[in-house]
């Protein structure tokens, strides 16, 4: 079997960096850095505020709590700078890397089922546990 044939997920989509002020990490990404930063766009489903830094080659997906029980506070309380809080992977099939990974003996997290995510489509997490401590998301492409 050939890498290819092997090769579930594709291009990194985005680094999700949790920040516990989205103004101040948004105006560092464009005055200091240089970036295109986007308009902050509210996700209730998820529990936070997101603004998108285009790259070149990908994303950088800022997240801002929305709401009391928004998991990027319960992140924020015990890394009060911020920092690195997911990463991003396409997949062709979310459905079908979901059935596969949970064949491997990776836990999806929440129900099992995809929700929609910040650009508009299916998304899943899994277990940082299960992922050498980093949690993943997986986005259908």
């Amino acid at each position: 079997m050939t890498l290819t044939e092997r090769a579930m997920i594709g291009r990194l989509n985005h680094v999700a960096i949790a920040v516990p002020d989205l103004e101040a990490a948004c105006a560092q990404y464009q005055n200091t850095l240089g970036a295109t930063v986007g308009a902050p766009q509210d996700e209730p489903d998820h529990g936070v505020t997101v603004v998108f830094i285009e790259l070149p080659n990908t994303k950088i997906e800022l997240l801002y709590p929305l709401g009391e029980n928004s998991p990027i506070q319960g992140f924020l309380d015990k890394n009060p700078s911020g920092g690195i809080h997911h990463i991003c992977y396409e997949v062709d099939d979310i459905l079908v890397a979901r059935d596969r990974l949970k064949d491997s003996g990776a836990r999806v997290l929440g129900n099992g089922e995809p929700k929609i995510g910040a650009h508009g489509k299916p998304v899943l997490f899994l277990h940082p546990k299960d992922f050498t401590g980093t949690l993943v998301e997986l986005e259908q492409a």
